[in-house]
This record gives structure tokens, sequence and C-alpha cells, in this order.
């Protein structure tokens, strides 16, 4: 029996050893792969910029001509400048400029070709060179986190390297939100040394445009010092269906809220005018990706599209409407296909009704439209597929005639793919006019120079470690989480109510830091050593069935506790006098939670200091919910995906919110 457990054991190792040799053989090479493109892209690079003094003023030759071009000129008036480099683009630097990829991040703030461990989403993108080089590409999303001074050393290298390009056309960097504090592990690997408010449900949760506005600006001003100029957010979408995973980046479910808060938060990124201060908004998913059937999000290849059983479509558009008068610069759409809204049931980039119909010609909107990420090609990791394009209502389309869709939809820019080849061939074979392709570039290069770019594309490294997460800026997020926080119960025991504690008790935590608890009172190992217990608990999920890789890490399903999860909880409950908070990213599904505690919060992104400031009485409570909490999952499922506030019986309803 030994022998045969010697056996087994060595025959495991051995397979270990062989996987982790065919890991880092792939690894090895990739990087080898990667600086062979580097090198091979060195034979493409041009001279540094220099700089030109004319009648006492400075200009950078971009295209190292030695004379002072129109595109050059900061005294030319921004259309001239734009016209002028639009007629030194070739069709391949035109084609470059319509992509926007994911870029690497190496730890220690150095350029990446290629795959390493510290930014995974590396597995994703082409290296850092062949993007610049052989791509034409001047338009990033950075994803991973990072030291301040390390990601604004990395900025400005990038920059460097790609003023060695013909025309020294400035890249413009982009991110998702990096502001907000996150149970949530892929957002929450993006926020580095940001300044951490509560996440947008919790900015709606205060219900206060300042607070939206001064979290705007905070932003902004941490955005800019590493470089970042193009806000992937606000996302506008209204929360009407509850099980949608991407609820806690929204502003909640009511319209006239969302569109108050819209304003607050563009006016905070973008100023009242675009400069070179300014980081312009992305804003997200037009016409608006609330009502998903069931609440199956459209990044699952097991979508079912966006519902509209309340002829609810117009509703939806009203925080974009909003969002127009802010100034919006920029705006995405969705990935779903808006089901019988249309001419034609295809995915909203592609969707001629939706971007040149609505958008453009009833909004009359002329800024940059960029589709979500991922529509054309399928996602790989070493060459294996990992995901499909969400290429919805065009699945069956190659990814020529996906591209061709999308630029006669009336869409500029293309998210999370680098294949400006399909755009050239395009051109070529005559099925896009090469005016097409100008409309495009045309707006994509006048944000730059409004954004001041081609003067002066690099930050200052020693202000970026001033500015990011300064104690200022911390402490107005760690108020913001505090005034986010919602109670929703505060039993009683002997006609008093319970909250807020009394400090120096005995108090039992479960995924709460004990050191922070132990400030307030005397932390216990078990239930029953308690005077209360304070448990910290978030809404469920599950793993929806054929959801493939982006299902695994997706928050769906269902919103109730279940099975012995479910039992450990109210046993608890049952033995000491429970405070409860959940961390709400949707709405959670807990009557007998909510019956058996003593006290109940709903927080939506907060740490736990903040939390322990309101349980003992530090801080008065003052969030108000900004969705409904269901009384069961039989109310959930017979919700209209599209309807607010149209929950049967709902445990605590919107704008629900206690005060000691």
């Amino acid at each position: 029996m030994k022998k045969i457990l010697r056996i087994l054991v060595y025959t495991i190792l051995s397979l270990l050893g062989f996987i982790i040799l065919v890991v880092v053989s792939i690894f090895l090479y990739l990087k080898i792969s990667s600086g062979n493109i580097a090198r091979k892209s060195k034979a493409l690079e041009f001279a540094e910029v220099k700089t030109l003094t004319i009648d006492g003023s400075t200009f950078r030759d971009l295209n190292k001509n030695g004379k002072l071009d129109v595109y050059e000129d900061s005294r030319k008036p921004i259309n001239d400048r734009v016209t002028d480099l639009l007629s030194q683009m070739t069709l391949e630097e035109k084609a470059g400029t319509m992509f926007i990829n994911m870029i690497g991040v190496n730890k220690d703030g150095s350029l990446c070709e290629g795959p390493n461990l510290h930014d995974l989403f590396t597995l994703l993108e082409s290296g850092t060179s062949k993007m610049i080089f052989m791509k034409k590409m001047n338009h990033f999303n950075i994803l991973s986190g990072g030291g301040k001074k390390e990601m604004a050393e990395w900025y400005n290298k990038l920059q460097k390297l790609e003023e060695r390009s013909r025309l020294g056309i400035p890249i413009t960097l982009a991110s998702d939100p990096r502001n907000h504090y996150s149970v949530n592990p892929l957002s929450a690997g993006f926020v580095g040394d940001m300044t951490q408010f509560p996440e947008p449900l919790g900015l709606a949760a205060i219900g206060d445009s300042l607070t939206v506005a001064e979290f705007g600006n905070i932003a902004r001003q941490e955005y800019l010092a590493v470089g970042i100029r193009v806000a992937l957010h606000p996302q506008v979408d209204l929360a009407t269906e509850p099980r949608w995973p991407r609820i806690s980046g929204t502003f909640g479910e009511d319209a006239q809220l969302t569109s108050k808060l819209a304003v607050a938060y563009i006016k905070g990124f973008q100023g009242d005018t675009i400069g070179p201060n300014s980081v312009v908004c992305m804003v997200k998913h037009f016409s608006g990706g609330g009502p998903q059937k069931e609440g199956i999000d459209p990044h699952l290849e097991i979508q079912k599209g966006q519902a509209y059983p309340g002829n609810n479509f117009n509703y939806h558009l009203l925080p974009f409407e909003a969002a127009f008068r802010a100034g919006a610069a920029e705006i995405m759409p969705y990935y779903g296909v808006p089901t019988g809204q249309t001419s034609e049931d295809v995915g909203f980039s592609f969707n001629h009704d939706i971007i040149t119909g609505l958008l453009r010609d009833k909004y009359h909107f002329d800024g940059i439209v960029c589709t979500d990420w991922g529509i054309v090609t399928d996602m790989k990791i070493f060459g294996k597929k990992v995901a499909s394009a969400r290429a919805w209502g065009m699945q069956n389309a190659s990814e020529e005639e996906r591209v061709l869709k999308i630029i006669n939809a009336g869409v500029d820019q293309f998210g999370g793919e680098s294949v400006p080849e399909i755009v050239v061939k395009l051109v070529k074979d005559g099925k896009v006019s090469t005016e097409r392709i100008d409309n495009s570039v045309r707006r994509l290069l006048r944000m730059k120079f409004r954004l001041g770019l081609f003067e002066n594309p690099y930050v200052d490294v020693e202000n970026a470690v001033k500015i990011v997460g300064n104690d200022k800026f911390k402490a107005a997020g760690d108020l913001a989480q505090r005034k986010s926080i919602v109670l929703l119960k505060n039993d009683t025991i002997d006609k008093r109510p319970v909250l807020p504690l009394k400090k120096g008790i005995k108090i039992y935590i479960r995924n709460l830091d004990a050191a922070k608890a132990a400030k307030f009172g005397t932390v216990v190992d078990k239930p029953d050593q308690a005077d209360i217990a304070i448990v910290r608990l978030k809404t469920p999920s599950e793993v929806l069935p054929k959801s493939g890789l982006l299902g695994q890490l997706m928050r769906a399903g269902a919103l109730d506790f279940k099975g012995k999860e479910k039992e450990e909880i109210l046993k608890l409950l049952a033995t000491v006098p429970t405070i409860v908070d959940i961390y709400i990213d949707r709405p959670a599904v807990i009557p007998e939670i909510s019956a058996a505690c003593k006290g109940l919060y709903a927080d939506f992104g907060a740490n736990d200091d903040a939390l322990l400031d309101l349980v003992f009485g530090n801080f008065n409570p003052q969030g108000k919910l900004p969705i409904e909490m269901p009384s069961s999952m039989d109310a959930v499922r017979k919700q209209k995906e599209d309807a607010p506030y149209d929950s049967e019986n709902p445990l605590y309803r919107f704008g629900f919110g206690l005060s000691y």
C-alpha cells in the first residue's frame, strides 16, 4: 500500500513539474518573441522630438522635419491643426488611431513588451512597441494598479517611446474606475495608491451632487497626475433588473437621481470646458445597459438580450440626455441587443438606428463613440480561445464584416481591439471611403488637441507622488464611505435601541479586522462569550451554467443565501444579538436575516473603520437606499427588467434609511 502511495505521489509531482515546465517554457517563448518584436520595431522608429524656437516661443517638432507645421503650432485654431495633421497621416496611421486596447505595465514602471505576472492582462495584448510602431496605435487602456511613482514614470516612458513614431502623435491613456473601495477583486485590483470613495451606488446613497462633484474633482487630479486622460465612466445605466452583475457601478434605478449625479460627476472630471486640466468622460452604456433579460450580462455567451416588457426604453435614455447637457465628450454603447426596439436585432455598436439614428441625428452628439471591449475578435490566451467576441446579432459574421458594420453604424473607435489592418483592407477594397475614416479620426485627434497633449504629454513624477492619495483626498474618501452606509434596522433590547453600541463591550466578529474592532471593545473567540456579534456579509452570487471563463469571475445569478451558509448565519443570529452589515453590489434578498438580526446596515464599498464608526456612534447614519431590496426571489423573477421600483412588497423600499 505504501509503495502504491509513493508511486501515486511521485506521479502527481512529476505531472505538476511537467505542467510548470510547459507554462514557464511558453512564458519564456513569448518573452523572447515579444523582445524580437520590440527589436524589429526599432527599425520603424524615428529620432526623438526636438524643439523649435520661433519669435521667442518654443514648439515641439513632432514630425522631425526641422520646421513648424500647422499641427505643431499651438497658436493656430484646433480645427486647422487637425486638418493639417490628417493630411499628413497615412491610411495605416489613421486606422491605428481608431483602436484602443489594454496595455501592460511592469511593476517597476518600465515598458512592457510581453507577458508578466504583475499584469495578467498582458496575456491579452500585443506588447507596447508592436502596438505603437507596427499597429500605429496611440490610444491605450491601462487596467492594472500600481504605485503612483511607478505609474507616472511608466507613462512618461510610454510618451517618450511614442515620440519616435513618424508624426509624434501623443498617447491618450484611458482607465476604468480607480477611486472606489471594493470587495470585488476584479475592480479592486485597479486602485493602487488612489483615494478610495464608496462605489457609485454608494455615491447615490449619499445623493448629494456636491459630494459627487468633489469625488470627480479628486479623481480627476489623481488621474492627471499619472497621465490618465479618459475616464471610461460614469456608468449611467439604470439598475432596474436586480440580478444584473454591474449594478454597483451605477447610481441606482432612479432616472432623476442618476441624471442629477451624472451631471455633477462629468463636471467634476471635465470642468465646464475641456482643456489641459480635464479628464474626459466616456459615458456608458448607451442607450442603457440595465434592462438585461433575467439579469444575464451580455459579457457572457449565454446572454439573452435586453428586455423592455414595460415599454420603458425611453426611461433609460434620461440619464444620457443629462450627460449630453453636461458636455459628455465620449460615449460607449453596450454589448446587448435592444430586442424589438430597432429595425434589426443587433448589438448597440452594430446598430445604425442606435448610433446614427438616435445618438447622432436625434441628440446631435458629435463627440467620440467607442465600442465596448472585444466585439470583433475572440479573446485568446497563448493562442487559445477563452471567450468569444461579444458580437451579439453578428455572431456568424466574419471579423471584417463586423468592423464594416460598426463603421457603417457610425462608431469612431474600436475598444479592446488591435486589428487596424482590417480597416485598411476595407478602405483599399473600396468598401469604406477615406472620407468616412477621416470623420472618425478627426474627432479622435481633436480631443487630443483639446486636452493639450500635443503641447505637453508628460507628467511631473514628484507631483504625482504628492497628489495621488494625499491626506486631504483620503479624508474626503473616508467621510464619503461613512456617509454612504445605510441603516436599515435598529431593533430594541429592554425597550432601548440597540444602536449605537456602547464601547467596552465583548464583541464576536466575522469578516472584520480584529485589531480595528478591539479599539471599541474586547474581541472574544466564541459567540456565547460575547455581548454582541458584528458580522460583515455580501450579496450572494452564483456561477451561471455554461457562462465560460468570464462567468466564473462575474457576480451573477440568485440574490439569496442558501443551504449551509444561510444556516450558519441564522444559527449565529439565534445565539447572540447580532449586528449585520451587508455589502450591496446587487440588491440582496435577506428577509430571514433581517428579521433575526438586531441591527442591519447596507454598505456600498466601505472599510471596517467606516462601519465601526457608525456601529459605535462616532458617526450618525445618513445614507438612503438607491435601489429596492426585494423580499423574495419570486418577487425578483416577477419584476419587469426595464421598470424601476416594481418589486412586489419589497423588504426595504427605494429611498429608505434610518438614523440614530
